[in-house]
């Protein structure tokens, strides 16, 4: 297997992105048994697109994001900003001026296979060569809220039925030093 490459987006990646954040949500939506929820869907997909523009136009200033390459093909996201409004208010507050990692995106073909993780780990040291200490990230998704309950340990905040029965919204606050020393 070739080596996989973390690096920064181009302008020359943008529809590569728009295809990939397409049917990684598509999946994602379908997997979680949320397929109806079009607009739902829609809207996620045109925040990553808007939040690569972001990161593009500031040059990582407002939106940092990362890419798994394989082959000249993109494998995996990752990326940071500002906190969002949903987590400001989900933590009432309380999480105002954090960071937050988000957009953890895997291909369908090459989820299981660790470049998550990989992302994530390089996620964490460009936030500490930054400056930041810790950081906030927060899931809706079924599936994503196991991985990190296994890797972040229990949210600090469980939000029970917030996207209807059984659906919940969970966020969880992290010390980089301590994450990196696991």
């Amino acid at each position: 297997m070739h080596q996989i490459e973390i690096r920064r987006p181009t302008e020359g990646d943008v529809n590569k992105l728009a295809l990939f954040f397409k049917k990684v949500i598509e999946d994602t939506f379908s997997k979680e048994g949320l397929s109806q929820l079009v607009d739902d869907m829609e809207n996620e997909i045109k925040d990553k697109n808007k939040y690569l523009r972001l990161d593009l136009t500031s040059n990582g200033k407002d939106r940092y994001f990362l890419l798994a390459v394989l082959d000249n093909g993109i494998i995996g996201t990752i990326e940071f900003g500002p906190a969002s409004d949903l987590i400001v208010s989900c933590t009432a507050g309380a999480y105002k001026g954090l960071m937050e990692v988000g957009t953890v995106f895997v291909h369908p073909d090459y989820q299981r296979q660790g470049i998550g993780n990989l992302l994530i780990k390089e996620m964490l040291h460009t936030l500490q060569n930054k400056g930041f200490n810790e950081f906030c990230l927060d899931s809706g998704y079924s599936r994503a809220q196991k991985i990190w309950k296994k890797k972040f340990g229990e949210p600090d905040y469980f939000l029970k039925d917030y996207w209807g029965t059984n659906n919940h919204h969970m966020v969880w606050k992290i010390n980089i030093q301590e994450t990196l020393k696991v």
